[in-house]
């Protein structure tokens, strides 16, 4: 890969092909990104539904308890 890049500009390394690659990679890269930042807000809607449910459900034990005790 290094013989390709010989005797070529600096900027044709460095500046050249990353835009190319991201031209022709950009919506792979995006949909990549968009699927995992998808799956981040699921998963974390998930815990605080989970979270909810436990909650709740543990607060209407201990009240249904404590009024068994009556």
């Amino acid at each position: 890969m290094r013989g390709i890049f010989t005797g070529l500009p600096w900027w044709v390394k460095w500046i050249a092909v990353p835009v190319i690659a991201l031209v022709v990679f950009g919506g792979l890269i995006a949909s990549v990104v968009g699927f995992v930042i998808g799956l981040l807000f699921k998963l974390l809607v998930f815990v605080a539904l989970v979270g909810g449910l436990i909650y709740v459900v543990r607060k209407f034990m201990s009240s249904s308890s404590s009024r068994s005790d009556w």
